[in-house]
Order: structure tokens, then C-alpha cells, then sequence
């Protein structure tokens, strides 16, 4: 590589560090913007992936890594997230050179993720020589009471802070045990939410984007409501422990489901040539109210019958998106 590409290069690291960097910093000093700003930092990764190629990536994501744990002086939950995230960010753009279908490659980013955080949850649990339910128990704890100290700082009544402290107990015993639906379907989503903002990022920059289709015209393979069946069915069991694993697969698939509800939504906006303005409101009502959620929900499970699209499913097009 010559000088100027040399520099080039260097400059290039530099700039995504920065962006990522400032990203991490918002994420953690502004509660409510940085909540919205931790889910942008697979974006940086993914763009520059597609920029610069492999080992620049790689350098860019370990480099950031190393500065938040200086920055926080030592390995921290946060590192441990931001970087679960960055790498998030990195195997979409390793996925995005196969060619694969985009639920495989949602599917695929989202697994390795969970099993690379599962094998360091595992190491970090034998470092400290405590058991991994203690280690969730002790950050679903330390959440909920950050939670509620934010509220108190936000000018909440008395009476309200103490209503959530009372039930604090209660709802941390239901978090830990839905944590692992919870760590699933947050990472799909935004997973999910990455693919969708890089799109016209990447196009934009003249960079390579996978062929998906039509991304509204997206449907769930049908075979998954017989998991649906199951999981319903555990989860109205009086067996504690196989209702936890119910609600946790109800939580799972429902996220899928969500994806094709909205999937739906998006097609009608497009059909009935809805404003830009218009679609950003009505997905922030979506995003905002739960019932909202749930009828998407509904829209994206029923769709599997009603076909409110009216698509015809070629055999071989299952399971995938475009048509």
C-alpha cells in the first residue's frame, strides 16, 4: 500500500473511532438520547466494514474496545455491551458478502453475538467464581434501582416511586427469568434496525448492499405458529419453569412476528402513498404504544392466513424477503 493510501486508511480508523466513540460517550452521560444512540454503534462497524475491507474493521472495533475500557478503567458491563454491539455491526457486513437470504443474515449476526456473549459471561462468572444466575440477578438488580433513581430524579411523586419500589422485588424475579428472551429479541431488533439504517447509508456511499428484494413484501416461514402453539401452550402451564419457557419463546416469537407485522404496515404505507412525515409518525406511535405493538404483533401472526398482502408465495421465494 502506498503512503497516501496509508493515510488514507489511518484517517478513515480515525473517523469511524470518533463517531463510535462519540456514540459510547453519549450512551452513557445522556440517559433518554443515549438509549436511541447505544442502538446506532453496529452502523459505524457495518459502514466501515464495507469501506475499508476486514483487518481495518477489526482494528477499528478492538481500538474502540480498549478506549472504552480506558475510558471506564477497566473491563465494564458497558464495554461488554458496546463491544457485543460493535461486533453485532461487524458480522452483518461479513454476512452481507454471502449473498445469503436476509433472515439468515439477521439470524446468523444475532447468533453469534448471543453465543460470543454467553462464552464471556461464562468466563467472567469462573474469574469471579459466581454462578451466571447470581451475575444476572446482580444487573437486573442494579438496573431496576438505576431505573428507579432516574425517576426520582425526573420529579416522580412519592407515592408512584413507592408503588415501583414495592414491586421492585416481583419484577426482578419475572426480568431474570425472561432475560434470555429479552437478550434474544433486543438483539434481533437491532440487528434488524441496523440492516434497515445501512441500507441507504451504504447505497449512498456507493458501497456494496445485498440484494434482499423488497424488504415489505418480507413474510415468517408458516411452520413457525406450531412453535407459537407450544410456547402458548407452556406458558398457561401451572409448572413454573416450563412457564418461564413459554413466556420466553411467546417473547421470541413475537419479535418475528413484530418484523413481519410491520412488514405489512410498511407495504400499505407505500400501496396508499403515505408522506415521509406521515410514516414517521405513525411508526412512532407504533414504537411508543404497547397496543399499537401488539396489533402489528397480531397483523404479522394472522398474516399467515389472511395474506393481507395478497402476495403469492412462490415455493422457492418462502421465508424470504422480496417477491
Amino acid at each position: 500500500m502506498s503512503q497516501t493510501g496509508r493515510e488514507t486508511l489511518s484517517r478513515e480508523i480515525l473517523k469511524g473511532l470518533g463517531i463510535i466513540l462519540l456514540l459510547f460517550a453519549i450512551s452513557l452521560y445522556f440517559p433518554i438520547i443515549g438509549f436511541l444512540c447505544s442502538l446506532l454503534i453496529p452502523l459505524p462497524v457495518l459502514f466501515f466494514r464495507a469501506k475499508l475491507g476486514r483487518k481495518p474493521a477489526v482494528f477499528l472495533s478492538i481500538t474502540s474496545a480498549v478506549a472504552m475500557t480506558a475510558a471506564l478503567g477497566g473491563v465494564t458491563g458497558d464495554v461488554v455491551l458496546f463491544s457485543g454491539l460493535m461486533l453485532l455491526g461487524f458480522m452483518l457486513g461479513e454476512l452481507f458478502e454471502t449473498d445469503l437470504p436476509v433472515e439468515k443474515t439477521v439470524g446468523f449476526s444475532t447468533a453469534a453475538v448471543l453465543v460470543a456473549g454467553f462464552i464471556v459471561l461464562l468466563g467472567y462468572s469462573a474469574v469471579l467464581q459466581t454462578g451466571i444466575f447470581t451475575l444476572v440477578s446482580d444487573y437486573v438488580t442494579a438496573n431496576i434501582q438505576l431505573t428507579l433513581a432516574f425517576y426520582q430524579s425526573m420529579g416522580m411523586s412519592e407515592e408512584n416511586l413507592r408503588i415501583i419500589s414495592g414491586a421492585m422485588e416481583d419484577l426482578r424475579y419475572i426480568l431474570i427469568r425472561i432475560s434470555p428472551a429479552i437478550g434474544i429479541a433486543s438483539t434481533l431488533v437491532i440487528s434488524w434496525s441496523t440492516l434497515l439504517l445501512a441500507r441507504p447509508l451504504l447505497k449512498a456511499a456507493r458501497l456494496r448492499f445485498p440484494d434482499f428484494g423488497t424488504l415489505n413484501r418480507w413474510r415468517a416461514p408458516e411452520n413457525l405458529v406450531w412453535l407459537v402453539i407450544v410456547s402458548g401452550l407452556a406458558a398457561v402451564t401451572p409448572v413454573a419453569g416450563l412457564m418461564f419457557i413459554g413466556i420466553n419463546g411467546l417473547i421470541v416469537l413475537g419479535t418475528i412476528y413484530f418484523f413481519n407485522g410491520i412488514a405489512i404496515v410498511s407495504y400499505y404505507f407505500e400501496a396508499k402513498h403515505f408522506s415521509r412525515p406521515a410514516r414517521i409518525c405513525l411508526y412512532g406511535l407504533i414504537a411508543l404504544q404497547q397496543f399499537l405493538l401488539i396489533v402489528v404483533i397480531g397483523l404479522g401472526l394472522f398474516d399467515i392466513w389472511l395474506n393481507f398482502r395478497k402476495l403469492e408465495i412462490q415455493k422457492n421465494d418462502q421465508g424470504r424477503f422480496g417477491g
